[in-house]
């Protein structure tokens, strides 16, 4: 993902990369020296929390698109973002084509609560299910949705979150797609959303990058507290 989002973030403009850095790099150490107003971090669940722990004692802001955080974790970040005076915020997918198929989710959940959520991704897709499709059943359970008959122990029937079932998929040839298949009495409706490239997640970084920095378009701004924002909602859906 650093690798696919680079150029586009060198070729903005209003932006400048000040500093990159790899696996065994000191990111503490580089991000002061650069004096980085914000981090962008995709890596991995493991270095994930350590990783925006450094951004802030560099006293930077975070953008972070690496899963993996338990609740606590966040808890934890949000906290200490907090007693910074600074801003983490942290999706599980940066494809406003995500944002707006979760959305619909929602709606449609109103008049058709019975839902399920399969996830593809490519074979080194390190969880399942990713943490895009946990947390589209989540914002779908809490919206009202359910998945049907069953106490979700049954291994062919998916992973129950919140009620809400998800089957993932790993196969090659594919980026990430996400499907949520509704179903009422005689008919059915299916949304889907499909990466066709890493390419798709650069607007949202972007959109998210230039809102820590201030420079945010057509009125998406970030809330003023500090703290942790998770997803991006807040920027696509400023007036939700």
């Amino acid at each position: 993902m650093g690798q696919a989002l680079l150029p586009g973030l060198r070729a903005a403009a209003d932006l400048e990369v000040v500093a990159e850095t790899d696996v065994e790099d000191d990111l503490l150490a580089e991000a002061r020296r650069a004096r980085a107003q914000v981090v962008v971090d995709f890596t991995t669940p493991t270095a994930a929390l350590g990783n925006a722990q450094k951004i802030l004692a560099a006293g930077a802001q975070g953008v972070i698109g690496t899963t993996g955080f338990s609740t606590a974790d966040l808890d934890l970040l949000d906290g200490q973002a907090r007693a910074a005076g600074l801003r983490l915020l942290i999706a599980p997918n940066f494809a406003l084509g995500m944002l707006l198929l979760q959305r619909f989710g929602e709606e449609l959940v109103r008049h058709f609560p019975r839902v399920e959520v399969i996830e593809t991704h490519h074979e080194a897709k390190a969880d399942a299910p990713s943490g895009t499709a946990q947390r589209t059943a989540e914002r779908l359970a809490a919206a009202g949705a359910r998945s049907g008959p069953g106490d979700g122990r049954e291994p062919a029937r998916g992973h129950a979150v919140g009620g809400v079932r998800v089957h993932s998929l790993r196969l090659p040839g594919v980026v990430a797609r996400q499907d949520l298949v509704f179903g009422s009495s005689g008919e059915s409706i299916v949304l889907r959303h499909e990466a066709l490239s890493r390419e798709c997640y650069l607007p949202g970084v972007l959109l998210a990058v230039r809102a820590l920095c201030g420079r945010a378009s057509s009125g998406r701004t970030l809330p003023q507290q500090v703290g942790l924002l998770r997803g991006l909602d807040a920027l696509l859906f400023p007036d939700a």
